[in-house]
């Protein structure tokens, strides 16, 4: 030791290390090599890959491989990480070579250091606590990655339908609070039959409710696991009962209720459970990207476009034009949707990139996923509480326009065929007068039947209020 630097040594040979870094000479190496985003492994990642460690070390206790001291170091030294401990010595960037092998090392010697430090050695004494030999006794990154992957997908994925079913319940509200408002359908952006507003708004809630029932449906499969399979599958190095040991042991810290995956080689070469996930993203991304569309055409204006519903006003919307707003925040939540796709192809062109008995795109999949989570997540309940809730209507011109609407013709249709029909929705439009003040005209139908086909009342009743 010199300098406030300690020396290390690996395969490769040996380098400096500082002395204060929980780290050592494998992540170094790392952070020398993939200098790419700027951006750590996602702290989910990290959590899940400490209750890992500390559940091995249990399972190599229980089955005699592991000296007991050791490993209540290494279970201590685990817990400290998984309770959001030594953060900063994670450097790792997300975008590495090999299935997450550096990552997995940058785990096993910041847990190996504590852990020297808990017994009253010094960081870097790997002749008494090896990162490899220890920390990562029955285990291989091929194993580990994919399972801190799946669990802290589950994690993220648990977070994310609880803030979009929460979203959902607040469209479905303004749709009972919409529900007797009448408005303009439109089909190819053309005026169309009238619909009401709340059922708009319902159509919305319902969406994202059966995207997030799916997602649910597939993130059990995530809780089968690859650990203890090891290098390729066949749980060599692995003492026979350490499998279900550490499974069990990892069941209890995360409160999940893992299992093996009783197909070891399919687990260590598939990662279609990833794909699975970040496919339901990609529909939710999709759907929340299309209301906001929506929103954004509705509330444009206010004196040139649809003028529909207004969104909150949450800050000026020009640094030249006073007193203009934009729908910024559907804005955002489009750009986010537009990045959650973009995440989903690349994490679909990972998958089909795996060979023989390992994928190595682990590491890019796993990150892009619980990005794309994560920006939803954190997004989600400012749309919903700044944007959502405090939609308001412009109900008397919505009502005038829908009661002046050229396609109400479509109800003579039945009664008096297409081309008449047509007719009268053309003069509508040419001359601006309502289908119903033109049918009387015409003779078609007397006042009273008039009345009874196109009131406000009568057209609320015929819709569908599901």
């Amino acid at each position: 030791m010199a300098d406030g630097k300690r020396i290390e040594i690996d395969p490769l040979g040996e380098r400096e290390v500082p002395l204060e870094a929980y780290y050592g000479i494998q992540t170094l190496r790392a952070v020398e090599n993939f200098p790419v985003s700027g951006l750590p492994n996602h702290p989910y990642l990290i959590d899940a890959y400490a209750a890992i460690k500390g559940s091995a070390a249990l399972a190599n206790i229980e089955v005699g491989w592991l000296d007991r001291n050791i490993g209540e170091a290494i279970v201590k030294a685990a817990e400290e990480v998984r309770q959001g401990g030594f953060r900063d010595h994670f450097p790792v960037d997300r975008f590495q070579a090999g299935a997450g092998t550096s990552t997995n090392m940058n785990v096993n010697e910041v847990i190996a250091n504590r852990a020297l430090e808990i017994l009253g050695h010094p960081r870097g004494r790997y002749d008494i606590i090896s990162p490899n030999d220890h920390v990562n006794m029955a285990q291989s990154t091929n194993d580990t990655f994919p399972t801190a992957m799946q669990i802290s997908v589950y994690r993220m994925t648990a977070e994310l339908v609880r803030v979009v079913r929460s979203l959902s319940a607040v469209l479905r509200g303004k749709g009972s609070e919409f529900a007797d408002i009448l408005k303009t359908g439109r089909t190819h952006l053309q005026d169309a039959m009238p619909v009401s507003l709340g059922g708009e708004f319902r159509a919305y809630g319902a969406a994202l409710e059966r995207v997030t029932e799916s997602m649910e449906k597939r993130s059990l499969r995530l809780l089968d696991l690859p650990l203890g399979g090891t290098a390729t599958g066949t749980g060599i190095n692995t003492h026979p009962e350490y499998r279900e040991n550490a499974i069990s042991h990892l069941s209890r810290l995360t409160g999940l209720p893992l299992r093996s995956n009783p197909r070891s080689y399919e687990a260590m070469q598939s990662t279609t459970r990833i794909v699975s996930i970040s496919s339901s993203y990609k529909e939710l991304a999709l759907e929340l990207g299309r209301i906001a569309n929506d929103l954004r055409l509705m509330s444009s204006g206010p004196t040139s476009g649809l003028a529909e519903i207004s969104l909150p006003a949450v800050q000026p919307g020009s640094s030249i034009m006073p007193g203009k707003v934009n729908p910024v925040l559907p804005e955002c939540l489009n750009q986010i949707c537009f990045v959650v796709i973009g995440n989903d192809v690349a994490i679909s062109q990972a998958a089909g990139a795996g060979q023989l008995e390992l994928n190595v795109m682990m590491p890019m999949m796993g990150n892009l996923i619980l990005r794309s989570a994560e920006y939803l997540v954190n997004f989600l309940p400012i749309f919903e509480t700044r944007c959502v809730t405090g939609i308001t209507v412009n109900e008397n011109e919505l009502d005038r326009r829908s009661m002046n609407n050229p396609a109400l013709a479509t109800l003579l249709s039945r009664r008096f065929g297409y081309l008449k029909a047509a007719e009268v929705a053309k003069e509508s439009a040419a001359s601006g007068r309502s289908v119903k003040e033109l049918v009387v005209e015409r003779g078609l139908l007397t006042v009273e039947e008039a009345e009874e086909m196109f009131s406000r009342e009568a057209l609320l009743g015929r819709l569908d209020r599901s």
